[in-house]
């Protein structure tokens, strides 16, 4: 007497690589803009304008210097505030006790925030990320499994010790800062989360070589914001001279990641302002060079 038995076929392993690049998260980073009261703080008297710089002072000097995560202050350009704050730290909490230790300065009497930013220093691996995700299937590592994920921790480690300089930075002391929000476009007829992971890769790669050419003339910094902030990057140009900014990104603007694909928001200008210049500032005397 014969017996079959049935065979379970073996599920086919995807081929498919995922959409998403991975990335590399460095400091957290908490942009604070504020208007001055100038009229609440005009009428008082000379010691208590003292006293209360020599407090916030004490406080920022304390934050610019700090070995785990500096602060700055700039002094705005323009209608959209008067100061701004910039916050490197190793996390949210961080941030966090940085942003109330502003809050209890007296100093913080004669401020008004007019808007905010949150986001985490970046790096976009998309070259590792198609690499590593060919190789993998090459292998017949199924997307997700155990394997693919310790694999894909390996390399997020491995990069993350190359990469650490880029990734936990000293605060630039150029005289000029540049920041501004952006996303990338989801529209109807144009969307760069539906374009294959490999052109956007190129398209990428593309825009970098924009700004490798002003090397030495200005720094910048990236930083990630989907699930943070309304926006989905914040970007950091610091310099010496602010004329860098608008040719750097008018010279963007004309590669195809930016001119289809690139939505901007508000630009703040600011000068540096060290703790020890606060009281010239609030005197209304520029900040030196």
């Amino acid at each position: 007497m014969s017996s079959t038995r049935s065979v379970r076929p073996q599920a086919a392993v995807s081929t498919e690589i995922p959409p998403v690049p991975l990335t590399i998260e460095g400091y957290s980073v908490l942009h604070q803009m504020m208007r001055f009261r100038w009229s609440a703080w005009r009428p008082l008297r000379p010691s208590l304008k003292t006293e209360i710089i020599h407090e916030a002072s004490g406080v920022l000097s304390k934050m610019e210097q700090n070995p785990a995560g500096q602060s700055g202050l700039y002094s705005l350009l323009g209608h959209k505030g008067d100061l701004m704050f910039v916050h490197f730290r190793s996390s949210f909490e961080e941030l966090n006790q940085a942003e109330l230790q502003l809050a209890r300065l007296k100093l913080s009497d004669y401020l008004e925030t007019t808007t905010s930013y949150l986001s985490v220093i970046e790096l976009g691996l998309y070259e590792s990320t198609i690499k590593t995700y060919n190789e993998l299937a090459e292998r017949g590592v199924e997307p997700h499994s155990e394997d693919w994920k310790r694999a894909i921790a390996d390399t997020l480690a491995r990069q993350r010790e190359a990469m650490r300089p880029r990734l936990f930075p000293e605060l630039p002391k150029n005289r000029y800062l540049c920041f501004y929000p952006m996303d990338r476009r989801r529209g109807e007829d144009r969307n760069w989360y539906t374009l294959p992971i490999e052109e956007r890769a190129r398209q990428m790669n593309e825009h970098g070589l924009v700004g490798r050419r002003y090397a030495g003339e200005v720094k910048q910094i990236i930083t990630g914001s989907i699930g943070f902030d309304d926006w989905e990057w914040g970007v950091d140009l610091f310099a010496d001279d602010p004329l860098v900014f608008k040719k750097l990104i008018y010279e963007m603007r004309f590669d195809q990641v930016s001119a289809v694909y690139a939505l901007f928001g508000h630009f703040y200008v600011g000068l540096r302002c060290s703790w020890c210049e606060l009281g010239k500032l609030l005197d209304g005397q520029v900040p030196k060079s």
